[in-house]
C-alpha cells in the first residue's frame, strides 16, 4: 500500500509542471520518463530551429529547453533555463546560482552523496551511466550552489546552463562553425494558456511535423493503470492473509478456551460472570492482534526502507518513512471487528458452562 501510494505521489508531483513535452519521435511514455522524470533514455534530439518556431506559438505561457546526455558520477548533468528549478520549487541552501557557463549547481541527493564543496571542479562522462572512459577532462564544471531537498527529481540532478551541454561536446564535432548553426535539444517542456492550446498543438505536431508530443499526465496515467494491475493482485493476496490472520486467531481463541476451561471454572466459582470470562478472552485475543499489527507496521517500514536503497541506486528516487495515514487506521479497525467477531464465535461454549462437571472432572 505504500509503496503504491508513494509512487503515484512521486510521479504525479514531478509531472505536475509541465503540460507537455516536445521530443524526438518515438515511444511518447519513453519520451515523458526520460525527459520529466529522467528515468529512460531519450528518444533522440531535435533542432533548435525547431523549438524556436514552436516558442513563438501564442498558446504557449511557458517553453523551457532540456539537453543532457552526460552524467557525473552517475547523476545526470542537465543542461536548461534559469526558470526549470523554479518550476520545482527549488531553492539555494548554499552557494549561488549557476551564471556563467560551466557553472552547475546540485540537487540535494547529489551533494548529499558526492560530498562536494562550492567551488570544486568536475569533469563529465559522456552518457548516462558513470563511466571513465568517455571523460570531458578539458572541459571540467565548478560546483556553485546546493539547492534544498524538494522531494522531486531535481533533488538528483546536476543542473546548468544549455550552452554549457552544447560546449563540452563541441570537441567531438570537426566543424565548429558548421555545429553553431545545428544545435539540438533532447526535449521542450511546454506549459500553456489553456488546456485546449495543449490538445491543439499536440495534434499538430504529432501529424505535421517529424517531431512527437505527449502529454504527462495522460502518459503517467496510463502508466500507473499497468503497474495497478500487478498492485492489485498483490493488494488482493495481502487481503486474503488478513482473512487467514482472523481466521488463525478463530481457531486459536477455541483452543484456549478449551485448554483453560478447568481456570475459566474456577474463576466462575470466585464470582466471575460470564461477561468478565468473555472480556479476558478477548483482551487476550486484542493484544494479539494489536502486537501483529504493530509489528507489521514496523517491518512494512523496513520493507519500504530496503525498496528505497534499492529504488534510489536504479532510478535515483528515495521512497519515505511516512506516519500512519487513513488507510491503516482503517486496517486496524477492521483487525479489530475481525478480533471482536472471532472472540465471540469462539467463545459460545462459556455461555454453556458447566462449572460443577469441568471442576468433577478435573
Amino acid at each position: 500500500m505504500q509503496i503504491s501510494k508513494q509512487l503515484n505521489h512521486h510521479l504525479e508531483k514531478n509531472s505536475k509542471p509541465f503540460d507537455m513535452v516536445i521530443g524526438a519521435k518515438g515511444s511518447p511514455l519513453q519520451l515523458v520518463l526520460s525527459a520529466i522524470l529522467h528515468m529512460d533514455n531519450p528518444t533522440g534530439n531535435i533542432s533548435l530551429d525547431e523549438v524556436l518556431r514552436i516558442r513563438k506559438n501564442p498558446m504557449i505561457k511557458e517553453a523551457i529547453p532540456v539537453s543532457y546526455g552526460d552524467n557525473y558520477m552517475g547523476y545526470r548533468i542537465l543542461g536548461t533555463s534559469d526558470q526549470y528549478v523554479g518550476k520545482y520549487g527549488a531553492t539555494l541552501k548554499e552557494g549561488k546560482l549557476n551564471t556563467k557557463n560551466f557553472e552547475a549547481i546540485f540537487g540535494a541527493e547529489v551533494a548529499k552523496k558526492l560530498k562536494l564543496n562550492i567551488g570544486s571542479s568536475f569533469v563529465s562522462s559522456h552518457g548516462l551511466i558513470q563511466n571513465e572512459v568517455e571523460e570531458h577532462d578539458e572541459k571540467p564544471f565548478i560546483m556553485t550552489g546546493v539547492l534544498r531537498p524538494t522531494g522531486t527529481v531535481i533533488d538528483h540532478l546536476i543542473i546548468t546552463n544549455i550552452e554549457s551541454v552544447w560546449e563540452v561536446h563541441e570537441h567531438e564535432e570537426e566543424h565548429i562553425e558548421h555545429k553553431e548553426e545545428h544545435k539540438e535539444v533532447t526535449a521542450l517542456l511546454l506549459n500553456f494558456r489553456n488546456p485546449i492550446g495543449a490538445l491543439q498543438l499536440s495534434r499538430s505536431i504529432n501529424k505535421d511535423t517529424s517531431l512527437q508530443a505527449a502529454l504527462p499526465k495522460f502518459e503517467i496515467d496510463r502508466l500507473l493503470k499497468f503497474l495497478g494491475i500487478g498492485f492489485r493482485a498483490i493488494n488482493g493476496i495481502a487481503i486474503a492473509i488478513l482473512l487467514v490472520a482472523g481466521l488463525s486467531i478463530f481457531i486459536g481463541l477455541i483452543k484456549t478456551v478449551r485448554e483453560r476451561k478447568h481456570e475459566l471454572a474456577l474463576l466462575r466459582t470466585y464470582g466471575a460472570t460470564t461477561f468478565q470470562l468473555l472480556k479476558l478472552v478477548f483482551l487476550e485475543a486484542f493484544f494479539l492482534s494489536l502486537i501483529g499489527f504493530v509489528l507489521g507496521w514496523f517491518l512494512g517500514r523496513v520493507g519500504i526502507v530496503l525498496f528505497s536503497s534499492l529504488a534510489s541506486d536504479a532510478y535515483k528516487y528515495h521512497l519515505e518513512i511516512s506516519s500512519p495515514d487513513m488507510q491503516e487506521f482503517l486496517m486496524l479497525l477492521i483487525v479489530v471487528f475481525m478480533t471482536i467477531l472471532a472472540s465471540i464465535l469462539a467463545s459460545y461454549s462459556l455461555f454453556k458452562l458447566n462449572v460443577s462437571k469441568i471442576l468433577a472432572d478435573a
